[in-house]
C-alpha cells in the first residue's frame, strides 16, 4: 500500500456511462470528512479494455480508492485485478445495490450500459421542462405561469434560477418571478390556480454578503445603496414574506440551503400538493 497525504487522497472515478451517479455517491460520501480532500479523476464512457488501460496508468500513477459503475464483466475483472496489484482499494458502487435487488426479486438483471439515459418519455419531459424553465426565468413570459408546474418567487439572490434549473432536470416545469421594491407584482400571478408557487427568502447578512460579492465579480459599482444595505434589504426580505403569507404560499428559508436542498423542499411540498390536491382549492 502507498503512502498517503494526511490533507488529501486521489479518488479515482471509472464509469461506462456518464459518470454523474458516481460523481454525486462519492461527494455525498466524502463531504463527510473534513480533514481530508479528494482529488478526483473521472474517466466517464469506459467501454473497452483499450480506454480501460489507459485509465489504469492513471491509477497507478496516483494511487488511491477506486469507485466504479462498470457493468462488463471483463472491464470489471481487469480493474479489480489490476487494483488489487497496485495495492489500492477498489469497489463497485452499483454492485451491492444488484444483489440486494436480485436477492429481493429472484430475478436475473439485465445489464445495460446507461439504461438510466434512454430516450425515453422521461427524458424528453425532463427536456421540455428545461425549455419551458429557460424560456420563464427571472419574470419571463408571466402569462405563460399558469402552464407551469412550480412558480418561484423571492427578491434578488435568493437562489431562485438555480434552484429553477436543478428542479427543471427532475422533470419539473419551472417559472420564477424577481421581486423588486417598488414594482407591484402583477395580478395575474397572486391568482396562478394550477402550480405550487412558493416563496423564496434569506437573512438580510446573507443576501448582503452575496450581493456584494456579485458586484466585485462583475467590478460593477452602483449609485444605489439600498442594493447592499442591509436596512434596505432587511425591509426588502419583510415586503416579501407579507406577500407570501397574504396569499398563503409555502415559504422557504434558503439561507443555509445548498440549491439541491431547496429544490428538495420544493418537490417535496410538490409531492404533498398532488396527493392532497382538495386543499389547494
Amino acid at each position: 500500500m502507498t503512502e498517503r497525504n494526511g490533507s488529501f487522497f486521489h479518488l479515482h472515478l471509472v464509469s461506462d456511462s456518464t459518470g454523474e451517479t458516481l460523481i454525486t455517491v462519492a461527494r455525498a460520501a466524502t463531504a463527510q470528512y473534513d480533514s481530508v480532500s479528494a482529488i478526483e479523476h473521472v474517466y466517464p464512457l469506459v467501454r473497452t479494455q483499450k480506454q480501460l488501460e489507459r485509465v489504469l496508468v492513471e491509477i497507478e500513477e496516483s494511487p488511491g480508492i477506486v469507485l466504479y459503475t462498470l457493468l462488463e464483466g471483463p472491464l470489471t475483472v481487469r480493474l479489480e485485478a489490476k487494483c488489487q496489484e497496485f495495492g489500492v482499494p477498489c469497489m463497485s458502487i452499483l454492485g451491492p445495490v444488484l444483489r440486494l435487488l436480485q436477492s429481493y426479486l429472484g430475478a436475473e438483471s439485465n445489464p445495460r450500459v446507461g439504461a438510466q439515459h434512454e430516450l425515453n418519455a422521461e427524458y424528453f419531459r425532463r427536456i421540455d421542462a428545461l425549455n419551458f424553465t429557460m424560456l420563464h426565468d427571472d419574470g419571463q413570459n408571466t402569462d405563460e405561469f399558469e402552464d407551469a408546474d412550480v412558480v418561484l418567487l423571492g427578491i434578488s439572490r435568493t437562489s431562485k434560477t438555480p434552484t429553477s434549473i436543478y428542479l427543471a432536470n427532475r422533470g419539473v416545469k419551472t417559472g420564477n418571478y424577481p421581486l423588486v421594491p417598488g414594482v407591484p407584482l402583477p395580478s395575474h400571478l397572486e391568482r396562478l390556480q394550477k402550480p405550487l408557487v412558493v416563496g423564496l427568502f434569506a437573512s438580510p447578512e446573507r443576501i448582503v454578503q452575496i450581493r456584494q460579492n456579485r458586484l466585485l465579480g462583475l467590478r460593477a459599482d452602483r449609485t444605489d445603496d439600498s442594493y447592499i444595505d442591509r436596512h434596505a434589504v432587511a425591509e426588502e426580505i419583510a415586503f416579501s414574506r407579507k406577500l407570501f403569507v397574504r396569499n398563503n404560499w409555502p415559504i422557504i428559508d434558503v439561507t443555509r440551503r445548498s440549491i439541491e436542498e431547496t429544490a428538495a423542499a420544493v418537490l417535496a411540498l410538490l409531492a404533498e400538493r398532488r396527493r392532497h390536491p382538495e386543499q389547494t382549492s
